[in-house]
């Protein structure tokens, strides 16, 4: 027996072999060791874009190994009886050739938390690569809808029972599978969007038949007509397809949502996405470990410092490195600092978005300016740091830098945000704007899978700070602050709440920060990772930011997936988005705060 696999308690496996017994396979715990033990890969990996190492000759993944048709039940017994409600992660991984005794498959992965933490339990279903079919779980698990289709759009895994398996970043008629062992290539082409009249006496079909459409477009319509309908509605009015986006000035980027509406009310709402998509993972599983710390800055591209972060701290899983005393504080300090530039940023767009024009925005850019100075003075850039490091972070801090951010906490972010918040959350217009606007409960929110910010405003007190402290967390005195009505304002209000306690982080840490070292190994442009697989995650700014990482030994990611928190809190948009007024509409997703880099990735 195993003592613990992947972060799963021992109790867990037990639990899972009483109730399912010779159902599951444990997986082989990786085995650790010294990076000079695992030779070098024969073929380089940019030759051989996603083919087998001869070094990862025996399956090394995390979790349990699950047949197709115990899937559902395993599900439901880890989430109802154990205690996992949330699954926040769900990818693949192809292997396109045999490996002992194991045919060619396609390896979907689940990743399930549990709210008052204690690690997580990773299921691994595999699927044959042609042809390969799932059972969907987005009707007992809405989380898994954006990704099932993710991973349908990437692999080719057909979800048997999704509501709704479209491509979410390619386009439809693109042939291909790129996150498996096919080569991607782009073509030409131009999707032409249109605005329907819905004429309430005639059927989908009809309005459809002669529409010159995309494939896309023709597919996304046909949902569109299709949902929520209201046959029997008293007043036959006649209905209207409206797109907004993708380029649209409140969609934080390129960004499309097709709503359909009678008069102002929105009766449906479909996200389109796929219109940044520049295939993140793909090249980050071209490029070596160290090549991808500068890649994550692309992602939110408001909080380069936290994404740098997460993704140090799946490959320190990995290497088992420890960190020293003064890297752990530089990456909170880091951390702090970008989680109140960016829900200052939030709420100053928020006030864009309805009406308020340049006073909130001007509040949060002035003094964003100022924390840009000390990440400039440490990291060398303003957007993009590459500051973070696996066993540290880069540099030390310069002759003077802790005197300025002392500064900034204790006299002047305080006042500056005191002043924001009066006049956003006291603003009788906002008030009337966002209270009882889409509306989120707690339980709604842990089945969708949003975390962070929108999660806490339902009332459900998550926090991977908290719940599974990472570096040194656990240290410092913070709470983990919520509100219960879960509409837009509590969505608004909640960031400066999260505010505070990020400044009571901050002037701890500042003040508690050691001497010392700030790098614990010497690294290679070159260097090599042990053979295995993990899921590292962080509190990040805007929520729950994971790194799924497999290691073929290498140096490069075998398979480099990113749980986007973005995209996943996205899923509840539609629901949340039935029943209000266009004008509604901007501001419930002004209150999620979403960047597209980090949604299309």
């Amino acid at each position: 027996m195993v003592a613990t696999t992947g972060g799963m308690p021992p109790e867990v496996w037990q639990s899972l072999q009483a109730r399912f017994p010779g159902v599951l396979r444990l997986a082989e715990v990786p085995v650790r060791g010294d990076a000079e033990t695992y030779g070098q890969p024969v073929e380089h990996r940019m030759t051989r874009a996603v083919s087998r190492s001869s070094l990862m000759n025996q399956p090394r993944y995390e979790g349990v190994l699950v047949h197709a048709r115990h899937l559902l039940d395993v599900l439901r017994f880890v989430r109802d009886e154990l205690g996992y409600a949330m699954l926040s992660n769900l990818t693949a991984t192809d292997y396109p050739a045999s490996l002992e005794g194991i045919p060619p498959h396609i390896d979907v992965v689940y990743h399930l938390f549990c709210l008052e933490g204690g690690g997580y339990v990773a299921l691994h279903v595999h699927t044959a690569r042609d042809g390969a079919i799932l059972p969907s779980v987005t009707a007992e698990f809405p989380s898994a809808n954006l990704q099932e289709r993710e991973v349908w759009d990437m692999f080719g895994v057909q979800f048997d029972g999704h509501p709704d398996l479209r491509r979410l970043l390619m386009w439809e008629g693109f042939d291909r599978f790129p996150g498996g062992g096919n080569p991607l290539y782009a073509e030409e082409r131009t999707p032409a969007h249109a605005n329907l009249r819905l004429s309430a006496d005639l059927s989908a079909d009809e309005l459809l038949m002669d529409a010159d459409f995309s494939e896309a477009d023709q597919r996304l319509y046909e949902r569109m007509l299709s949902a929520d309908r209201e046959p029997d509605k008293p007043l036959k009015t006649d209905e209207m397809i409206l797109n907004m986006g993708p380029h649209h000035p409140s969609t934080h980027g390129v960004f499309r949502m097709a709503v359909r509406l009678d008069g102002e009310t929105v009766k449906h709402l479909e996200p389109v996405f796929g219109y940044l998509h520049r295939c993140h993972e793909k090249i980050g599983e071209r490029n070596t470990w160290l090549q991808n710390i500068p890649f994550t800055d692309r992602l939110d591209y408001i909080n380069g410092m936290t994404n740098n972060l997460a993704y140090c701290l799946a490959m320190e899983k990995l290497l088992g490195w420890d960190i020293p005393e003064r890297a752990e504080y530089l990456r909170v300090i880091m951390s702090e600092f970008s989680r109140v530039v960016n829900h200052m940023l939030a709420a100053g767009f928020f006030s864009n978005e309805i009406g308020l024009y340049f006073t909130g925005s001007l509040y949060a850019l002035e003094e964003r300016e100022l924390v840009l100075d000390l990440f400039e003075s440490v990291a060398g850039g303003r957007m993009m740091f590459n500051y973070m490091r696996p066993g540290g972070v880069a540099r030390d801090l310069p002759q003077g830098w802790l005197d300025q951010a002392r500064v900034l906490v204790r006299d002047r972010l305080p006042k500056k945000v005191r002043q924001m918040q009066s006049f956003l959350l006291d603003n009788e217009i906002v008030r009337a704007r966002s209270a009882d606007v889409g509306i989120l409960g707690g339980e709604e929110a842990i089945a969708c899978g949003v975390t962070g910010p929108v999660l806490r405003a339902s009332g459900v007190p998550y926090d991977v700070r908290r719940a599974e402290p990472y570096g040194i967390y656990e240290r410092f005195d913070f709470d983990v602050v919520t509100r219960e009505h879960g509409d837009v304002f509590d969505r608004v209000a909640l960031r400066f709440d999260e505010i505070w306690q990020s400044l009571r982080i901050l002037e701890q840490a500042l003040d508690a920060i050691p001497e010392g070292p700030v790098q614990s190994h010497r690294l290679s442009p070159r260097m090599l990772i042990p053979p295995g697989e993990t899921y590292g995650r962080i509190e990040a700014p805007k929520g729950e930011l994971g790194f799924y990482l497999v290691s073929d030994g290498g140096a490069n990611p075998y398979r480099y997936h990113i749980r986007a928190t973005s995209l996943i809190n996205l899923t509840p948009l539609s629901q949340l988005t039935r029943g209000v007024k266009i004008a509604d509409i901007v501001a419930i997703l002004g209150s999620i705060d979403l960047t597209m880099g980090e949604v299309d990735r």
